[in-house]
Parts: C-alpha cells; structure tokens; sequence
C-alpha cells in the first residue's frame, strides 16, 4: 500500500480525490497494490466539496501531513507560489516525493524545487501542469525519448483559445467574448495570467526544459496576450487563409532555442488550427517521428485531477519497484543552449495599417519596408474612401523581428498614416 497525502482540496484537489475514491478498485487491479488516501489539508474542513471522504481524513494541519512517516506522497494543489514552495521543498526534506499542477511555480522556482528533489533522491511529478488532461509531460520525457525535438506548438491556455474562438465564430469584439468566458467560467475575475500570455509562457517555459534539456526558461520567454487582438485582424486573416491563436513556441533555429507566446497567425487547413473552445492542443515535431499532435481538455478538476492521479500511480511503482530516478527530471547533462532574442527572430507577418486612401501610399510604405528588407506576399484593401483613413493589409514574407519593428516605427511616423499599425506573426503557408 502506498499512502497519499494532499494539501488543498480547491477545484483540482477535488478532481483528484473524486479519483483516488471513486476508482480505488480501478487503480488497485492496474497497479497490483492498494493507493491509500490519508490525509488532506484544508483550510476550511466545513466547505462542502460535493465529494464525501472518509472521517478523520481533513485537517486543517498542513504538518500533519508534511510530518507524517507513513504518508510516502505528497500532492500539492494550493497553487500560487507561497507557501505553496515552502510546502514542497519541506516535504522533499522529509523524503517525501511531490506532486503538482502548480505551473507558476515550477516556471519560476522549478529548478531550485528540481534540484533539491534529485540530492534528496525523491521524485516530482508535474504531469498536471501542462494541458491539463493530455499527457504531454509523459509524451516528452518518455514517449519521444528517442526524438530530438525540432519544434514544439501549443495552444495551452483555454480562456484565450475559447475567447478567440468566440470572436472567429460569431464576430464578437474581445471585451464581449471575455465577459462571456468569465460568466461560463473559463475566465477568472482577473484574467490577465490568461489573456496576456503569462500563464501559457509559464507552461511553455516547462515544455521547453524537458524539450531541450534546459534550466527551467521562463525568464527568457517573449510573451504578448490577446487583448489588442480585434474582429477585423481576425477577419483579415481569414481572407487570407488563416485562423488567429494565442499560440506557445519553442523550437530550434541557428543553433539557438527560440521561445516565444503571442498571437499568431495559423493557415485554416492546419490541424491545431481547428482546435477550439477551451480545448488545448499541443503540436510537437521530432526527427524520428516528424509530426505529432496531442488534443484535449487543459483545465478542470477531472481531467487534471486524473493527470495528478497519474504521477501519484507513476511514482508508486517505482516506489514499489525500488526504481526511484527511473526518469530523471534533470537531465545528468544540462546543456549551454542560447535563447534567440526576439529581435533575431525570422517570421512572415501581417501588417495593418490605417492608411490616407490617396495615390502613392502603397508605394511609400512598401518602399520602406524594401529599405528594411521586408520582401510584400499579398495585399488587401476593402472600399474606397477617397482622402480618408482605410485599413491596408501586408502579407510579408520572411522578416527579421527587429527589422519589422523599426520599420514600422518609421512607417508610423508618415503623415498619410493615421493610427498604430498592428502587427502579429505568422507560421505556415495560408490559403491564399
């Protein structure tokens, strides 16, 4: 028997202890032995929870499970970073071995936690910390072990995927689609970790780690959100073959890793573009598999509750095997990769600006953009109003980020040019 300890009992401790009780027979016939639920640490013992668990199991006591010898697990659920941090690095201490679906946490202070887990010779799982109910922690350190992985794509954020998907569908501006997503939700009272791209960097920042065999990144990580985005971008982008997400990147280029979240521009025929709702899908190309493609639900209390599970049954195998370490979540040699500065980036991108409709304006940006060495793929321009503001699209090819930015700052600068450009990246060939 392998006794299991859990501190917080919110929306995944929930999830997870629906698990361990409803399917206790499931898990006992798969694993050959019995996973026992011990102890969980509450702040409020009164809360109904909508889960009935055995007497005697809450405490409000987060020692009492923390200094527990017989408790050989402990799941954190707390979320945020303290105490959440203190609470693993003591249980680590007491030779417990951890789980979590804390992404902040591991994003931020996932190596000093790492490390401190490899000189104890205890184990973290973090399954649940990364899209929720798809095991895309599992597919990287284990199932494309094989595989140097050349680029890894993610739609990892459900409020961002569902709001942009909101406005795709039903032409509805972001303010609206957010207000929506908050009533359902999918969106917290403070949606900013969302829908500026923080929470989905925090995710990438791990993937990239595993990835690459990197120091946990999150410092270097470019990230932009979603709330600039507008119903007339998105519409532009369809006429040119393309769907807009909030989309995660790590990929190799020049020797370098590039790793960067924003808004991206994504052809309509793609596969990860069709994902939608506050579903999650993560793209990850290996050398030896090529094209791989993992889809499901990334948040809620049963499907990572069930990822939380998971690591719990993973470690008591190895617990009950004496294979402790069987997959390190440190790599023994921690390689010196470069970060590519998101100056140096090459990316195709989507310009539109809000242009005097008059002869030559075409002719003065695309001449600046020729002096930037901004090569022009296709352009839109819908209706004519003579000598008044119009929106002008640029489909570029390849560009250098840095060289984009300044042309664009001259660009804007020009008196036939009456409002901000906007800008966003494009992967992919579109349909146009």
């Amino acid at each position: 028997m392998i006794n299991v300890g859990i501190i917080g009992f919110g929306t995944v401790g929930t999830g997870t202890v629906r698990i361990l009780l409803e399917n206790k027979e499931v898990l006992k016939e798969r694993l050959g032995f019995e996973i026992k639920l011990r102890r969980i640490a509450v702040r409020n013992i009164r809360l109904q929870r909508g889960v009935k668990v055995p007497k005697g199991i809450l405490t409000t006591d987060v020692d009492a499970v923390l200094n527990d010898p017989d408790i050989d697990i402990v799941a954190e659920l707390i979320g945020g970073i303290r105490p959440a941090k203190d609470f693993m690095l003591k249980a680590i201490r007491n030779g417990k071995h951890v789980v979590t679906a804390n992404k902040a946490l591991l994003a931020t202070e996932g190596n000093e936690i790492f490390f401190a887990a490899q000189k104890a010779g205890v184990e973290v799982g973090f399954e649940a910390s990364v899209a929720g109910g798809i095991p895309i922690i599992k597919v990287i350190r284990e199932g494309l072990v094989a595989n140097r992985i050349k680029a890894v794509y993610g739609i990892i954020n459900g409020t961002s995927n569902y709001i942009l998907t909101k406005m795709t569908e039903e032409n509805v501006e972001f303010s609206d689609a957010l207000r929506e997503a908050q009533e359902l939700g999918y969106a917290e009272a403070d949606p900013t970790l969302d829908i500026e791209g923080i929470d989905s960097a925090h995710k990438l920042a791990i993937l990239a780690s595993l990835c690459y065999g990197i120091p946990v990144p999150y410092k270097n990580i470019y990230t932009e959100g979603i709330s600039n985005i507008s119903t007339q971008d998105i519409s532009f982008a369809s006429d040119l073959g393309y769907k807009v997400k909030l989309l995660a990147i790590a990929k190799e280029s020049d020797n370098k890793i590039e790793l960067r979240v924003h808004p991206t521009m994504l052809p309509k025929n793609y596969l990860i573009s069709k994902v939608g709702g506050s579903f999650n899908a993560v793209y990850v190309e290996g050398d030896a598999t090529g094209s791989t493609l993992y889809y499901g639900r990334g948040a809620g209390d049963m499907p990572t509750g069930s990822a939380v599970v998971s690591d719990i049954a993973d470690i008591a195998r190895n617990i009950k095997k004496n294979a402790i370490g069987r997959v390190p979540v440190i790599t023994k040699t921690v390689k010196d990769v470069r970060i590519k500065k998101i100056d140096d980036v090459m990316s195709m991108y989507y310009f539109r600006f809000s242009a005097l409709d008059r002869p030559g304006v075409l002719s003065k940006i695309s001449g600046i953009l020729g002096k930037y060495n901004i090569s022009i793929a296709s352009v839109i321009q819908k209706g004519r109003r003579i000598g008044e503001a119009v929106p002008l699209v640029v489909l570029t090819h390849e560009a250098r980020e840095k060289d984009v930015r300044q042309a664009i700052k001259e660009i804007d600068r020009l008196n036939v040019v009456m409002d901000k450009t906007v800008f966003m990246r494009v992967e992919g060939r579109g349909e146009s």
